[in-house]
């Protein structure tokens, strides 16, 4: 892999309008050179658009469209990244293909332990940086931290041991030694969302340890995070490692003729996509009748269930972190299912909460939540809630900037509905289904004997159509062990704490149902990217009838008779 490999360029050299040198500037990475192209994704400031949204999208879709010149860019424009054809996506794909096998030769300890070390400390010394570039494109600054603490994790120690745990187990029978190992499916692709590309890209980084090569679509909206982490900080790690140079791949284009290049392509072998259950499970088929393996991270409508002995305060500190982004992520808090007994409580607690949750600029410590530039969905979904019966305890109306509530505001309140009753309750849309805005539906349950109420919790869980993950919050250790033991749904469970924090050997997103298609559970990439081999060594001279008749003989010899 050549030296230069993460260098962006910054010549502009590529067309006939330059921009001004400190633009970062990211070309086509295939086969460890930089490719450029005829056409680029120009990336604009947050502040831009809350400063002025028409004017800042406009003069992008001209620069984009070559209607201006790309000199002497405005600072509102902070990077370009290279807008992959149809050429330069097989070219990535073919360049992958031919390095999986070489890579899946290392040592799992190279594609394991040494990989993740080395990135999780690349990581941690570019931290600020990281930071820095997802700001630019949107994320309020602590959210923006907690995708960093989140690579951090995915690389920690403890979860490597795990997967290398995972990737190879070995036993000896006999006179033969027989392991259970995961072998690489081959060329894997990643389509991430545009909501968080650079922190999925970096979870699909680990279907690299199995074994495999990786091809990654930045996507158009948002590409210089996943552009910046992919080619300055995971390649030269790779590149270090001696990696062969086409084990990483990374390309910016549309999603649909990519998503086209890659069905088409005999090269690849499973595609990961991220996107709505809908569009997903349809792609699911696609990739089926295509012969790929999907691997699908979906919708998700997760539950936090509260009992009557919780810790409210801390309980209530957690089901906030549905409004963080204004609800724009697929793993936080959706809906709320709380004891009738300390609802009322709870309830205040939310409300005072909520009210501190203020947007604003990106940059700004403290800012949660984020433009939502089309609310209309919003609004129809509260009004079925309230419709349906529901009542607003707070929230429900666009404000600007400075919080002040108005129609045209680009961000919303925090928005709390009560639900009565968990009999009815999947008749409210905001319940039955994914929301992605702040609005966040409590559901009393109805009166009843706590034996009862406990199966009609958990089963309210179970009857989700979604996966991802779920949480809890009670005290009696009876409860727990039954919630716990009984609730089969998503792909991650926590008891009394975070809903959306990142842990150790746990999985970041996953789950059953529409989250993850029919073959949905636990995102842990580096294993569904992966498939089980058997492999029996025998010891020279061992008898091959011992293996066809040993368990037999064994049984015999127990009961006493004489072996033929």
């Amino acid at each position: 892999m050549s030296s230069d490999i993460a260098t962006p360029s910054l010549s502009g050299r590529e067309d006939s309008g330059a921009p001004r040198p400190e633009i970062p500037t990211y070309l086509s990475l295939i086969d460890g050179k930089n490719v450029p192209s005829g056409s680029w994704v120009y990336v604009v400031d947050s502040d831009a658009l809350l400063d002025d949204a028409f004017s800042t999208l406009t003069l992008k879709r001209k620069l984009e469209s070559g209607r201006i010149p790309a000199d002497n860019l405005p600072a509102t424009i902070v990077g370009r990244v290279a807008r992959a054809d149809r050429r330069t996506t097989d070219l990535a794909v073919e360049a992958a293909a031919a390095a999986v096998g070489p890579w899946s030769a290392f040592p799992p300890e190279t594609r394991i332990e040494r990989f993740g070390t080395l990135l999780r400390r690349r990581i941690a010394e570019q931290a600020e940086r990281i930071t820095e570039v997802l700001v630019q494109e949107g994320h309020p600054l602590a959210l923006a931290r907690w995708q960093v603490s989140g690579a951090l994790e995915a690389f920690g120690p403890e979860t490597l041991g795990f997967f290398r745990s995972q990737m190879l187990q070995e036993y000896r029978h006999g006179e033969r030694q027989i392991s259970v190992r995961r072998r690489p499916d081959g060329v894997v692709c990643l389509n991430p969302p545009q909501n968080a590309p650079l922190s999925s890209a970096l979870l699909g980084v680990t279907a690299i340890m199995a074994g495999n090569s990786l091809v990654v679509r930045a996507p158009r909206s948002a590409p210089l995070g996943a552009m910046y982490v992919l080619q300055e900080i995971v390649a030269p790690v790779l590149a270090e490692l001696g990696a062969p140079p086409g084990v990483l791949g990374v390309v910016c284009g549309d999603p649909a003729p990519m998503l086209d290049a890659w069905l088409d392509s005999p090269f690849v072998d499973d595609i990961m996509y991220f996107g709505s259950s809908e569009n997903g499970i349809r792609f699911q088929e696609r990739c089926i009748a295509a012969g790929k393996k999907p691997i699908l991270e979906l919708a998700g409508n997760d539950i936090v269930l509260v009992w009557k002995d919780a810790d409210l305060e801390l309980a209530a500190e957690a089901i906030t972190e549905s409004f963080y982004g204004s609800g724009q992520l697929c793993m936080i808090p959706n809906q709320v299912v709380a004891h009738p007994a300390v609802a009322d409580e709870l309830v205040a607690l939310l409300v005072d909460r909520a009210a501190r949750i203020r947007p604003g600029r990106s940059s700004e410590e403290g800012v949660l939540l984020t433009p939502v530039l089309r609310n209309e969905k919003f609004f129809s979904c509260l009004r079925d809630a309230l419709d349906h019966g529901a009542e607003l305890v707070c929230g429900g109306h666009a404000i600007q900037e400075d919080g002040t509530r108005d129609t045209a505001g680009i961000f919303l309140e925090p928005t709390v509905v009560r639900v009565r009753g968990l009999e009815n309750a999947r008749e409210v849309q905001a319940v039955r289904e994914e929301t992605f805005f702040p609005l966040l539906p409590l559901i009393v349950a109805e009166a009843a004997p706590d034996e009862v109420l406990l199966e009609r919790f958990i089963d309210f869980v179970n009857s989700n159509a979604y996966g991802l993950r779920n949480s809890a919050w009670a005290r009696d250790p009876a409860v727990i062990d039954r919630i716990v033991g009984r609730i089969t749904k998503g792909g991650l469970l926590k008891v009394n704490d975070s809903h959306i924090g990142f842990l150790p050997y746990m999985p970041s997103h996953g789950g059953t149902g529409l989250t993850g298609g029919v073959f949905g559970e636990a995102n842990y990439p580096i294993l569904r990217t992966s498939h089980i081999q058997g492999v029996s060594v025998a010891a020279a001279g061992a008898r091959p009838s011992e293996a066809v008749f040993g368990a037999w003989k064994a049984l015999q010899a127990a009961a006493g008779h004489r072996q033929p």
